[in-house]
């Protein structure tokens, strides 16, 4: 789960790291109010959860308090990237001398955090490492040990630093961890972090992805996620409602499957047979019929489905409780797109009774369903 920048910079914040003075406002009056109590000038910024927003225009900057106004009302309610501006972060604007990049991210080959430092900050890390691979300083953490003050302070002199600001850089670089760790970040970043005129720093801007699956950790961010405040697309949000694994791809076959694995092998097969899959959905073990017939629903819910392929292997999911909740989707939403259905395991013959006597053909070869689907899916692209 994406973070907005206030959010970020409140939890660095928390932790001790120097942000500049700000406030979020999602009006014009709101707007007034915040700046007048800021040192001006101002930083007006689009609160938005997508990449390079200030080169899409989602980041002005005011020298008064009336011109901050006009910034607010300009971003407030426009569009980034696709996305609508809800509310604006209105904070002082830092003087800059240098800025620089501190992050914490996984490395995901080696099984371990990485830290990462760059002296050029204020772009893509992956650009850094493109344009000047030198400038770019990794360390991988070890789990077992973590990442410690001496660590960070190597990494600030390996960046140009010593003295005070090698020591204060440092302590920044190690609250960042610390504040990774406790909100179990996947990515956490600075960039840039600046360094001003007087030697200081502060962090100019601020990302932090948080770990989906630790999410009933952070009820706070859960709750912002399940109310719509986020960029993930409504079959995603009703997923997460229901407790179910998906994820959007971008072929016209739906896929349901119990177990991930599974449900990658079925994406494998459909490819290997000419299909295109359109998610990854995974109902999990012991589906009941109300979690199966969810599964359906969010899957068909997306226009670019034209057929779905169930691929259950009953071991504590019944296959009698999957062919009801199969049945009661179909029911509910009136689908009349195709359906191939392959059912193995427990109470196999029941399940498959249940949907034979609704005139639904059930297959037991993984294979032969997969080409069924991509068969009936060529057919209905034709039409």
């Amino acid at each position: 789960m994406k973070l907005f920048e206030y959010e970020a910079k409140t939890i660095l914040a928390k932790y001790g790291i120097p942000t500049p003075k700000g406030g979020l406002a999602t009006n014009v009056s709101q707007a007034r109010e915040i700046a007048t109590k800021l040192k001006q000038p101002f930083a007006i910024k689009a609160q938005v959860l997508v990449a390079g927003r200030g080169k899409a225009g989602g980041i002005l900057f005011a020298n008064s308090v009336p011109d901050a106004e006009k910034a607010a009302e300009r971003l407030l309610n426009t569009q980034i990237k696709g996305i609508r501006v809800k509310s604006v972060w209105i904070e002082e604007k830092i003087q800059i001398k240098k800025e620089l990049y501190l992050g914490v991210t996984i490395d995901r080959v080696n099984r371990s955090h990485v830290a990462i430092a760059s002296a050029i900050g204020g772009m893509e890390i992956e650009e850094i490492a493109t344009e000047a691979p030198e400038k770019v300083i990794k360390f991988l953490i070890n789990p077992q040990h973590g990442f410690h003050s001496f660590h960070a302070r190597q990494i600030a002199r390996k960046i140009g630093y010593s003295g005070s600001q090698l020591s204060t850089l440092g302590k920044i670089f190690e609250s960042l961890y610390r504040a990774g760790m406790d909100y179990d970040a996947e990515l956490i970043e600075m960039n840039p972090i600046v360094e001003t005129f007087d030697g200081k720093f502060f962090a100019a801007d601020a990302r932090i992805i948080i770990d989906d699956n630790a999410l009933f950790r952070h009820q706070q961010y859960k709750k912002r996620l399940l109310e719509g405040e986020t960029e993930l697309t409504p079959q995603e949000l009703a997923a997460i409602r229901n407790d179910l694994a998906y994820v959007k791809l971008d072929g016209n076959i739906g896929v349901i499957g119990n177990g991930a694995g599974l449900v990658m092998a079925t994406l494998d097969t459909i490819q290997y047979y000419g299909g295109n899959p359109a998610n990854f959905l995974d109902v999990g073990g012991g589906a009941t019929s109300e979690k199966m017939a969810a599964a359906l629903n969010i899957v068909l819910s997306d226009p670019k489905v034209i057929a779905l392929f169930i691929n259950i292997l009953g071991g504590i999911t019944r296959c009698d409780e999957v062919a009801r909740g199969i049945l009661k989707a179909k029911e509910k939403t009136g689908v009349t797109k195709p359906v191939v259905i392959r059912l193995v395991g427990t109470n196999e013959e029941e399940g498959k009774r249940i949907l034979t006597e609704a005139g639904i053909h059930v297959l037991e070869s993984m294979e032969k369903a997969a080409q069924k689907v991509v068969e009936i899916s060529k057919q209905e692209g034709e039409k």
